[in-house]
């Protein structure tokens, strides 16, 4: 009789513990969550000074806070969280303009002109952009383009 109940409390106790962890053999599926204004290295190297108000809406979209009290200003944020990993990934852009509604200045923490083609995210948080050292093509003028085009760097590969 002590036997029985001695097994009955070890096998109640073993099965406890057994509903007390969960393997997770079959994880669930999460979705990236995206919020705010993309921006893309082609949509920030478009910008110049001079610009104005409908022509930085075109090229960057509506921005997500315009501030009644700083009329001359545009932040635009983006905001994503990779739903498989949980990393977080944060841009901000500002756009300010002066009393004629032109573009004067962007400051951020994006980079102005990269040649890979991804958005360069700076180590400062907030970073001015100089709109004065991009050329009519969107290079600074540390970058030279060859004038050669995908097809043409290709066929320079392979010696055509």
């Amino acid at each position: 009789m002590i036997l029985l109940r001695l097994a009955s409390a070890a096998l109640i106790a073993g099965l406890l513990a057994g509903c007390s962890s969960v393997p997770r053999i079959v994880t669930e599926y999460r979705i990236d969550v995206q919020q705010g204004n993309v921006l893309t290295q082609e949509m920030v190297s478009q910008l110049r000074p001079g610009l104005s108000k409908d022509q930085v809406r075109f090229i960057l979209g509506t921005p997500i806070l315009m501030d009644i009290f700083h009329g001359s200003r545009w932040d635009y944020v983006y905001w994503l969280k990779r739903g498989a990993s949980g990393a977080v990934e944060q841009r901000r852009l500002s756009a300010f303009f002066d009393g004629e509604g032109k573009l004067a200045r962007v400051t951020g923490d994006v980079a102005a002109a990269e040649t890979s083609g991804q958005l360069l995210l700076v180590e400062s948080r907030n970073r001015e952009l100089d709109l004065g050292s991009l050329d009519a093509d969107g290079l600074t003028s540390t970058q030279q383009s060859d004038g050669k085009g995908f097809f043409g760097k290709i066929m320079d590969f392979f010696g055509l």
